[in-house]
């Protein structure tokens, strides 16, 4: 039951309550419980095995993996520097909203997309694009700005240099139900 819990912990990108990774294995919640804090045990390398790299830690109600604090500079190293990747159509559409529109709160990010974009925004948030700029004193909303690390991406100096969207924006004169 270990190793089943260990790979599911290993691809959940939200901690993951007893609750429901006793349903994902079929077990008891007892049993469960049990074998969670024997990973922890493992991980931790208390009974002899090696300490790993990574630590599996209760988080808001739930279970996650994570990098252990002290290999965070290499982590961030590599994820930032050695291991560059491209973004998906999705993360480059959310980027762009919240450099126009910032500060915006997700919901209303997800209002103009017309999708849901938690986890587009999660990878923004760990690729250090974007931040949390505030957390709205009404409605609990966190909102986002971007970093100065998409502005060296971009090779521009402010957001003031991006480009004006307005020009490629159609104006409506000729109606909309012809645009694609």
């Amino acid at each position: 039951m270990e190793r089943r819990l260990e790979a599911i912990l290993m691809v959940a990108d939200e901690p993951q309550s007893l609750v429901h990774l006793a349903t994902a294995v079929g077990h008891p919640l007892v049993g469960v419980r049990e074998a969670i804090l024997r990973l922890v045990a493992d991980f931790d390398g208390v009974h002899g095995t090696v300490r790993r790299g990574f630590e599996l830690r209760e988080v808001a109600g739930g279970w996650r993996i994570y990098v252990r604090a002290e290999h965070d500079p290499v982590v961030a190293d590599f994820v930032y520097t050695q291991n560059p990747s491209r973004l998906s159509q999705a993360a480059l559409e959310t980027v762009a909203v919240i450099a126009y529109k910032q500060p915006i709160s997700r919901g209303a990010v997800a209002s103009i997309r017309a999708v849901n974009v938690d986890s587009v925004v999660r990878t923004l948030l760990g690729r250090g694009l974007i931040t949390e700029a505030f957390t709205d004193s009404e409605t609990g909303a966190i909102n986002y700005a971007t970093t100065d690390l998409l502005l060296v991406q971009l090779g521009i100096n402010s957001l003031d240099e991006l480009p004006l969207i307005s020009p490629l924006l159609a104006d409506g004169a000729n109606g909309f139900e012809d645009l694609p």
